[in-house]
């Protein structure tokens, strides 16, 4: 029986209920499950024209950054459509080997479709492979829509092997008020306008609406890097652009 997150909340789930969209934690996973299945075909359109244009080499810089090179092999979880496995599969080149890794069928497909070599469906709490398995894993800007950061963690540690990596790439709150407005104005009202009128999916706006919203109140990074250190990461830091819009979070497994 699915668990009522009004009697029974995550220990530390990144964001609280969001009422406006479910009440229980089953009806949040079917939300989900539903949106990115539909959205899945246009979701590389919406976060390159809402980038700019510069997603795909902004992922690729975060990978170097924190230490991918050629001949890793590297799980990218919640990969959706592809663009941070693609960008792993240039850097370890023909000796690597990059997996994509994502619950949604939809995005399966078109990750897939767009070049991903290897992709398998699956949750980020539930890792479907062996321990020491992984020298780096990445996470594209999907830790928002986890049961539970530090059991997630946990299971990110189990597959990496020893000196693995872990990097996290995300979008949340500025940290002053200035560009914490200008943020939400353009990821609240203007992104999901544009995926509604660019894509004509009625999915998207709501899809993208809900975005900001997990955005709007996930928890502090600092909680994120102390999670990280309860599952066992070490060194773990953040790395931030634009006043904290942008955040990467990376560790390392001991």
């Amino acid at each position: 029986m699915a668990s009522d997150i009004r009697k029974s909340p995550s220990a530390s789930a990144p964001h609280p209920p969001l009422r406006d969209y479910y009440q229980t934690e089953e009806q949040r996973r079917k939300l989900l499950d539903l949106q990115f299945d539909h959205v899945a075909p246009d979701y590389n359109w919406i976060t390159q024209a809402s980038s700019f244009g510069s997603g795909k080499r902004y992922r690729r810089e975060a990978l170097k950054r924190t230490g991918l090179t050629a001949g890793d092999t590297i799980l990218d979880i919640a990969c959706g459509p592809g663009t941070v496995s693609i960008s792993a599969q240039q850097i370890v080149g023909k000796t690597g080997r990059v997996v994509g890794l994502d619950p949604s069928i939809g995005m399966v497909t078109e990750a897939k479709k767009q070049g991903t070599l290897m992709v398998v469906q699956g949750k980020a709490e539930n890792l479907p492979f062996p321990d020491s398995t992984f020298d780096f894993i990445s996470m594209g800007y999907a830790l928002r829509h986890v049961t539970d950061l530090t059991f997630t963690f946990r299971e990110y540690l189990r597959v990496l092997k020893p000196e693995g990596q872990v990097l996290i790439l995300e979008i949340s709150r500025p940290d002053s008020s200035l560009p914490y407005q200008i943020s939400k104005l353009f990821l609240k009202q203007i992104v999901p306008w544009m995926a509604h009128f660019g894509t004509k999916n009625p999915h998207a706006h709501k899809l993208m609406k809900y975005y900001w919203d997990t955005i709007e109140t996930c928890v502090p990074p600092e909680t994120i890097l102390q999670s990280l250190e309860e599952a066992g990461f070490v060194q773990s830091q953040q790395y931030t652009l634009f006043g904290g819009l942008l955040r990467d979070y990376s560790g390392r497994k001991p």
